[in-house]
């Protein structure tokens, strides 16, 4: 499938170079609706363009809002009609968190995730996960919400998903994005990367407010050691047992020696990138009679207190239709209770969008009759 950039280059092949980026800053231009309203552009390039090259990669099948109107979840279409899906969500100052998606599916078969039910199907360009973005920035100018609360609080940290801390101030931005929708953004490496990439080029999101999160693929995670070129977002590593025969059985793909692995590969990523704003965070499903007991909190806390600067994201298990039930309030307050009293950062997510199935481990699209899998 052809990126934007391929499809211009075939209709433009003697372009200046200058002018694929005054392509790439309208395309983010959120007052702007096609081809035609680029004016930096000549008119007979805006009709051509407007003739030929689509001026979005995604589509609008069925958008849904959470009662609480804090979370809204869009089933999107690509060019060859396959649906993905994104979520939009307020954070604790008002402003929005994307989560996007890196694939149509996914080959991972976390027990708990209903995108595993869907397998792989394939990956997504460049241009779809940054359209992602885009949709969500059109979207919010177009639609009011009520902000819970108008009072603002001054803050210089942020949640463990990357989102800042505080309270709402009513502006309308997306401050933060999060990898954590269908699909294993690792095993789309190169479209990831370069998405990151120009978004981090032609918006004002930084690095420390993009998170990708990745079940641990561990060849790709040593290939971004080494990548110069990779953008040095925030990553998330979802663990959700220090225990490897839990784990095993929780996360099919995962093998015997990989917890070893990973302890080596994240001590190596702290010694390169550690400091206080890019620290690792491991991911952890609570799931009822599973992983949320006494033992699974010591082994996860020794692990983690073999590493160094991790924080654990704690997340509350969302009804997937999976045989798993959640951890109660008890139990969950017993096991961070535990990690704390090891002296390890934890902290349990706000689950959100579960009315609307777009909290986590929820995102699965029917591909054949085009309707959301409930």
């Amino acid at each position: 499938m052809q990126t934007r950039r391929q499809q211009y280059q075939a209709l433009f092949p003697n372009e200046p170079s200058f002018r694929w980026d005054q392509i790439q800053k309208a395309v983010f231009d959120h007052r702007l609706g096609g081809w035609i309203a680029v004016s930096t552009l000549p008119s007979a390039s805006r009709a051509k363009l407007e003739q030929n090259l689509p001026w979005m990669s995604v589509a609008a099948h069925t958008v849904l809002k959470s009662a609480h109107g804090d979370t809204v979840k869009a089933i999107l279409e690509l060019s060859d009609k396959k649906l993905i899906e994104s979520v939009l969500m307020q954070n604790r100052r008002g402003q929005w968190t994307i989560c996007v998606s890196s694939q149509v599916g996914c080959a991972m078969r976390c027990a708990f995730c209903a995108t595993g039910t869907m397998g792989f199907i394939r990956n997504l360009t460049c241009d779809e996960i940054v359209d992602q973005y885009r949709f969500w920035n059109i979207y919010l100018q177009q639609h009011s919400f009520e902000w819970a609360s108008h009072e603002t609080m001054e803050v210089d940290d942020e949640n463990e998903d990357g989102s800042p801390q505080g309270l709402p101030t009513g502006r309308k931005r997306i401050s933060n994005i999060v990898f954590m929708g269908m699909g294993e953004p690792l095993a789309n490496y190169d479209s990831v990367k370069e998405a990151v990439r120009t978004i981090l080029e032609f918006t004002d999101i930084g690095p420390t407010h993009i998170t990708v999160s990745t079940v641990g693929l561990l060849p790709q995670l040593d290939r971004l050691l080494e990548d110069r070129q990779w953008p040095h977002v925030r990553l998330a590593v979802s663990l959700h047992s220090a225990d490897a025969t839990t784990r095993k059985a929780i996360v099919p793909t995962s093998y015997d020696d990989f917890l070893v692995k990973l302890s080596d590969w994240s001590r190596r990523y702290l010694k390169k990138f550690d400091n206080r704003r890019h620290h690792l965070t491991f991911e952890y499903v609570l799931l009822s009679g599973v992983n949320d007991d006494e033992k699974h909190a010591n082994k996860l806390a020794k692990f983690v207190n073999g590493i160094g600067q991790v924080k654990v994201n704690l997340i509350p298990y969302n009804t997937t239709g999976a045989q798993f039930n959640r951890s109660t309030q008890s139990a969950a307050e017993r096991f961070v209770a535990a990690l704390h009293a090891k002296h390890i950062i934890a902290t349990i997510r706000k689950t959100m969008g579960d009315d609307i199935a777009a909290a986590c481990g929820q995102l699965v699209t029917n591909q054949g009759d085009k309707e959301m899998k409930r």
